[in-house]
Parts: structure tokens; sequence; C-alpha cells
């Protein structure tokens, strides 16, 4: 019998965060296993015609938007064109359909700390989870891994570089939180992004048009951008000390430019294990959707006659000082990383929308963390709270380093 799967019929899947880059994604890799999977239920934000086109395909159970607006303009199409799927809103149903008894697997794709409470509800649930939602265990931490451990939910991470430490364990994720048998260190690949080699006079000046131009991967904006200052290569970090229990000593971060060798766990014998592939994101999605077993994903194929070559060398964390930050903050520990997440956030959407220069990203994220208070919570009401105070103690902050950006553009013309 397939893992995840009741009796002989198709694993029934809840894809949150379905309009997106991850999520389209999946859906390719599942339209090449028809006979396997069926989609039960899909979530999206707002872009409610872009969920019409899917539930138009898939055919699911449910789709759900972040708000009611977007939900009745949604259900008002499908009904006109005869879909008997239906549409629900608000967060309070996405976590309804993460926690379906007739859902198998959910695929947490939602981006940002939106996707905290629905991949909770399939943990609760105790579903099987494929995590590409990597701000879950960034925020919450001790408290989702606590749940996981509670609840017996199967999680399997979808990132690349975390899907690739997984695979090189013979063992999978360690159980209880017990430490990796074994294991010295692990090594995440990082591409560098677009500005790589990169000075800071240069970075001041590049554009949100440039930052989301990744070399390598087909991502979101928002992801494309932490990418672009190594913020992304931060999350991961903290991501991978709770999934693989290690402490941030333990995790080194490599730039590899090519994006072939996706990350590397180090045996205290010597040996350095390592996945490799082509930089398509529908390998670790087929990966995690399969595991143990193996099924096309569509994926290019990598051809060794024509690597050049695999280039590595150190992250420069003095013009890309996030991925600094975001160890320093999983070293602290508690509230922290959420504190740093919930700026990141902040800080980038201020960049896309041109209020901000990309220095600023890094600025905004480390004044923040300086500023805002952390106290011991207990439960994910408290971390959220201190989410949603960390985002207003950021937007002011957000505000006086723009001004400052500005003055500075002033003065220059005027020299």
């Amino acid at each position: 019998m397939r893992a995840g799967a009741k009796g002989n019929r198709p694993q029934q899947i809840t894809l949150l965060g379905a309009t997106g880059s991850i999520g389209t994604q999946t859906l390719d890799v599942l339209a090449l296993h028809p006979e396997r999977y069926q989609v039960y239920a899909l979530t999206a934000g707002h872009r409610w015609e872009a969920l019409a086109e899917q539930c138009l395909r898939w055919r699911p159970r449910y789709a759900v938007l972040a708000d009611e607006q977007a939900a009745e303009a949604l259900r008002n199409h499908l009904r006109g064109l005869g879909s008997d799927t239906e549409v629900l809103a608000g967060a309070q149903a996405q976590c309804q359909v993460a926690a379906a008894a007739d859902v198998d697997t959910v695929v947490a794709a939602i981006v940002g700390a939106a996707g905290v409470y629905p991949t909770l509800a399939a943990v609760d649930a105790g579903k099987r989870i494929l995590l590409a939602n990597k701000e879950a265990l960034v925020v919450t931490g001790q408290l989702f891994m606590d749940a996981v451990r509670r609840s017996g939910a199967e999680l399997i991470p979808v990132d690349s570089e975390h899907s690739a430490i997984f695979q090189c364990l013979p063992w999978g994720l360690p159980a209880g939180g017990d430490r990796l048998r074994g294991v010295s260190k692990l090594l995440l690949t990082a591409s560098g992004g677009p500005f790589r080699g990169m000075d800071a006079e240069a970075l001041a000046r590049v554009t949100p048009a440039e930052a989301v131009r990744h070399p390598n991967w087909s991502m979101g904006p928002k992801i494309s951008v932490d990418s672009a200052t190594l913020m992304n290569k931060g999350l991961e970090l903290i991501e991978a000390c709770w999934l693989f229990a290690v402490t941030p000593a333990q995790v080194e971060v490599v730039v590899h430019p090519q994006s072939v060798l996706h990350s590397m766990v180090e045996y205290d014998d010597g040996s350095v294990l390592a996945q490799l592939g082509s930089p398509d994101m529908k390998t670790p999605i087929a990966c995690a959707l399969a595991w143990p077993e193996r099924i096309r994903s569509g994926a290019e194929r990598l051809d060794f006659t024509r690597l050049g070559g695999l280039d590595f060398e150190a992250p420069d964390e003095t013009c890309f000082p996030c991925l600094r930050l975001a160890r320093e903050a999983m070293d602290t520990g508690g509230v922290a990383t959420a504190v740093l997440n919930a700026a990141n956030e902040v800080a980038v959407a201020a960049f896309l929308a041109g209020h901000l220069d990309f220095p600023g990203i890094a600025a905004v994220v480390e004044q923040t963390l300086a500023t805002t208070a952390m106290p011991a919570c207990s439960d994910v009401e408290a971390v959220m709270a201190v989410d949603a105070q960390a985002r207003r103690q950021a937007r002011d902050i957000a505000v006086k380093v723009a001004k400052v950006v500005k003055h500075k553009d002033v003065s220059e013309r005027a020299q």
C-alpha cells in the first residue's frame, strides 16, 4: 500500500498555496500520476481567477480563499460554469481542509507566516505533511516539533536543500528530537542569488525587478528576494536545526552557483553524501509525495557531460548580513526567529513596493531584532502576538530607514 493512502484508493491531497510557484509545480507532478493522487482541496490568497482555472482542471471538493470577497467572486464564477466545488473563505476554512478526515497528505506551500495555522492544523490531525512553508518552523519552532511528536504526524521536507539532506540520511528525520547519529555537520548549498559578488555600493542600486530574476530557480517574488539577500538560506538554516535536531554550529552554508548539488551531509568518519539534480523543484516535490518510493517528476534530467564544473565558495556575510542575523536569532532562541521572519516579510514587501533599497532589508531586520520585546511564549497564540508586534515595529523602522535612504540620494545628487 502506498504511504499515506487508505486502502487502494488514490491519496487525497490538500494543497495549501495552490497558485504559488510550489503549488503550481505540485499540480504538474500530480498530473503525471492521476491513478495515485486526487486533489481534495486547493487554497490560495486572493487570486481567485488563477484558482478558478485549477478548480476546473482538478475538480476539488473544496476551494478556499483568504477573504470572502474573493471567495464570492470564485463561487459565482464556478457556479456559472456548472462546477460542484464548494468555495470557502478565511483562515479557519484553510485549517478545516488541512485537517479533514478524508485527507491523507497536506502540501504546505503557503509563503510566509500566513501558513502557520493551517500547517499546524494538519500536524494536529496527524497528517502526512510535505513541508514547503519553512516559516511554520521558523516562527513556531519547538512548539511545532512538539506538536508533530504529540500527534504522530509524518513530516517530509520539500525545500530542495532539506530534501537533499533527508535523502542523504539512511534513517530519515530523527525521531523524538534525538540527535543525528554519526553526523558531524550539514552543508546547505546556496546559489548566491543574482547579486553574488557585488559590493555594498552596487547593492544599494539594485532594483526589485533585478532581485526577482533568479539565475537558476523559478520562484515567487518574495522567495526570490530572500534568495538575493541570503535570508532564504538563513531561514533554511533555522529550519534545518529543527528538522534534523542539530545546532546552528553544525550547519554550514556553502555558495554553489550552479545549483546542481542541493546539499550535503558530512559524517563522523569523514564521508560526505550529496544529492544532485537539475535545479527544478518538481524533483523534491515528487520525492516527498511518493517517499519512500520514487516516481516521475517531469524535471529535466541532469547531463553530467554538459556540466562545466562544480564551484563552491564561502558566503559574503558582510555584504549579505541576513544570513548572520538568522544564525544569531537561532542562537538566541525563543521567539527571536519569529521576530526575524516578521521583520523580513515587512522589509521585503517594502523593497518590492519601491519604498526601501536593497540594503535596507537587512537594516530593518537588524533594528527590529534589537528593539522588539521577546517574552517567553508557551503557545502559538502568544508567538503570533509577538509576530504582530514585530511587524508593527518593522513597519515603523522601514519608514525611518526609507527616509534616510531618500535623504542620502538627494545629498548624493547635490554633490
